[in-house]
């Protein structure tokens, strides 16, 4: 009678191999789900600006929460990617830093200035790649004043 079982050493073989494959592909796994975080963050963060820009022009005020003015920062904050950090002010963490975007509201008695701040100072990728998706040109912005044109 034939045996048809494997050998120690043919088992051996297809565990170092599943190894090696499982070494291989674990970065990539990683990289993958992290390029997916920062795209879901850069998204939100986005989307929260512009919000917060609608409601200053549809309203003509700001409020001191900017989770009332903004389903993205309230999202943000809700999954534990940002936290209020004051009045009219959030800031979004990535990769270990707590304030790699902070995002605030400026008032004074004739004009509302957005605010978008970068707070990482090389420290992490994972926050530099957040920044990257930013256009910075764009800030300080006023949403209100004399100067906003509806």
């Amino acid at each position: 009678m034939k045996r048809t079982a494997f050998t120690m050493i043919e088992l051996v073989f297809v565990i170092v191999i599943l190894g090696i494959l499982a070494a291989v592909a674990m970065p990539r796994l990683n990289a993958t789900r992290d390029d997916a975080r920062i795209s879901a963050v850069s998204h939100m963060v986005m989307v929260g600006i512009s919000e917060i820009g609608s409601y200053a022009m549809a309203n003509g005020r700001t409020e001191d929460d900017l989770t009332v003015m903004s389903n993205s920062i309230g999202t943000l904050i809700s999954k534990g990617d940002a936290a209020n950090t004051g009045i009219k002010s959030v800031a979004v963490h990535m990769g270990g830093v707590a304030d790699c975007i902070t995002i605030d509201v400026n008032t004074t008695a004739t004009m509302e200035i957005l605010n978008v701040k970068s707070n990482n100072n090389g420290v992490s990728s994972l926050c530099d790649a957040l920044q990257s998706t930013v256009n910075w040109n764009q800030y300080p912005m006023q949403i209100r004043g004399e100067s906003v044109v509806r």
